[in-house]
C-alpha cells in the first residue's frame, strides 16, 4: 500500500480553505439561534386569543364547516365597541337613557337656560371692560403671559410611581419647569 507523501505548503492552505467554506455556510443569526443565544419575543400587535371551548348544550349538532368563522369569536371591532361601550355587550336598547343616567339628571339640578351663551359672552366682555384709572393705578404692573409648561419625563415618572404604589393619578404636585425671571438688568441689555 502506496500512502501519498504530505505537503505541509498544500496542506494548509487546504485546510484553511475549507474552514471558510465551512464557516461561510454558518450564518451569524441561524448559528446563534441554533444554539439559543437569541430570544423570540412574540409580537404583542399579533397575539390574538381564542374563544373558550365549551361543552354544547346540543349533541346534536352539525360538525363545523372548514373554513367558517367561529360562531363564539367576534371581530376586533365588535370586541373594542362592548370595551368601550358596555351597554351593546350586555343587549340593552341604545336609544333613552339608563334609570342611573335619569337619575344622576334629575339631581343635577335644572336645565341650563336656552340663551346661556350669550350670557356668558356678555360676563366676558363686561369683566374685560372693568380696568378702570384707579385699578391701573393701584395694579399698575401687567400680569405675566407666560405659559406654564410641565416637565414630560418627570411627570411620566410620578405617574408610573403612582401606579406601582396602586394610587391615582391626581396624587402628588405635578413637576414644572421654571422659566428664569429677568431681571431689570437683563432687560436694560436685551438689545445687545
Amino acid at each position: 500500500m502506496r500512502t501519498m507523501p504530505s505537503n505541509p505548503r498544500l496542506t494548509a492552505p487546504l485546510l484553511l480553505g475549507c474552514s471558510v467554506l465551512l464557516l461561510a455556510g454558518c450564518s451569524s443569526d441561524k448559528l446563534t439561534r441554533t444554539f439559543g443565544l437569541t430570544r423570540d419575543a412574540p409580537d404583542e400587535y399579533t397575539v390574538t386569543t381564542r374563544a373558550p371551548l365549551s361543552m354544547p348544550p346540543d349533541y346534536n349538532l352539525r360538525p363545523p364547516t372548514p373554513g367558517a368563522p367561529r360562531p363564539q369569536e367576534q371581530s376586533e371591532r365588535q370586541q373594542a365597541q362592548e370595551a368601550l361601550v358596555p351597554q351593546t355587550a350586555l343587549g340593552a336598547p341604545e336609544s333613552g337613557a339608563s334609570a342611573g343616567q335619569t337619575a344622576l339628571l334629575q339631581e343635577s339640578g335644572p336645565a341650563a337656560p336656552s340663551d346661556i351663551r350669550r350670557k356668558i359672552d356678555s360676563d366676558a366682555n363686561h369683566a374685560d371692560s372693568s380696568d378702570s384709572f384707579i385699578d391701573k393705578l393701584l395694579y399698575w404692573r401687567k400680569p405675566s403671559t407666560e405659559q406654564v409648561q410641565v416637565d414630560a419625563q418627570k411627570e411620566s415618572q410620578r405617574l408610573r410611581e403612582n401606579a406601582a404604589l396602586g394610587e391615582g393619578p391626581d396624587v402628588g404636585n405635578t413637576p414644572i419647569i421654571q422659566q428664569k425671571k429677568e431681571g431689570w438688568f437683563t432687560k436694560l441689555f436685551s438689545w445687545i
